[in-house]
């Protein structure tokens, strides 16, 4: 029964989202508690959380909500200008489309800085912001990456990757091409994968070989948008941690969960956070990297719905 009445929700969500502007896709029960996803990049999708966790969430008691930036995944055929004020129309517009006043915004990535942006500037519709494996600082990100990979390069005797290191951090930090080079390296190196998978993990990353959605959209990433959000935001300049301090002033809640396997991220960067939103509000998992709700699938559960269904 609890099969069927997903499968029906998510039918009516996908038929509905037919005739609007961006690809969304509704699954739990609507007098749930909402929460919104935002999807990581800038130009990913949603792909990978809508097929692996978001029915999983909604039976924790939540309406889920999931869906691609305009120009962005399955909404890439429409015409974007990549500004977080568009990016905050289309989420107010999504509140209207579900018809919900408040929601949880729950930001992986890239999908954190636009989810606190929103929250910032509109308190009233925002319940509580999740950051997932979200930056606060991409400077600080950065610098983590070339002084991890300085580390692993040196060990190896890697030469030409010091190399390419030491032409990199003569760029403009703050330029496309600095944050692409980057992010090239910490890919190159696996900081997107934890050491240790789990068993759970293994069969989730399972789908993405089998499940038709996944090998579609996992993998594809966009160039419009990076350029984008970087020509119109500067997005690579971007700290939070006044943004957050000020959520909470507003009474917005704030919580993060990070791998500890991320390298994207400092140990001393989460000890940052957590002394900004409080040692209750943060979790740091061991054998997870930069996909939490992947990695450690039933922490990740268990610890949104510890802190949300309270």
């Amino acid at each position: 029964m609890l099969k069927f009445f997903f499968c029906v929700a998510l039918t009516i969500s996908l038929q509905y989202a037919k005739s609007q502007p961006l690809y969304s896709v509704s699954f739990g029960q609507k007098t749930n508690p909402a929460i919104i996803f935002l999807h990581g990049g800038p130009g990913y999708n949603c792909s990978n959380f809508e097929i692996t966790t978001a029915v999983n969430l909604a039976q924790k008691g939540f309406y889920v909500i999931v869906y691609d930036r305009r120009g962005e995944g399955r909404s890439a055929s429409l015409k974007a200008k990549f500004t977080f004020d568009e990016s905050f129309s289309d989420l107010q517009n999504l509140y209207k489309q579900y018809d919900i006043e408040r929601a949880i915004l729950m930001g992986h990535s890239f999908g954190g800085i636009v989810a606190t942006l929103f929250a910032e500037k509109f308190p009233e519709k925002t319940t509580a912001v999740v950051l997932v494996g979200a930056p606060v600082s991409l400077q600080e990100t950065f610098k983590t990456i070339i002084q991890t990979c300085k580390t692993i390069y040196t060990s190896k005797n890697d030469d030409l990757g010091l190399s390419y290191l030491e032409q990199l951090e003569q760029m403009d930090t703050e330029s496309i091409e600095y944050s692409s080079g980057c992010f090239y390296h910490a890919m190159k190196n696996g900081f997107y994968t934890p050491t240790i998978f789990t068993d759970d993990a293994k069969k989730i990353y399972a789908l993405f070989k089998t499940d038709s959605s996944l090998i579609k959209y996992a993998s594809v990433m966009s160039v419009d948008a990076p350029k984008g959000f970087w020509k119109n935001e500067s997005y690579t300049s971007i700290n939070l941690t006044e943004k957050i301090k000020q959520l909470l002033t507003n009474k917005v809640k704030l919580y993060g969960i990070y791998g500890k396997d991320d390298g994207l991220y400092s140990a001393e960067q989460i000890n940052a956070l957590t002394q900004i939103v409080g040692l209750n509000n943060i979790v740091y998992l061991d054998n997870c990297s930069h996909n939490v709700f992947i990695d450690q699938q039933i922490i990740f559960l268990d610890t949104i719905t510890k802190w949300l269904h309270h």
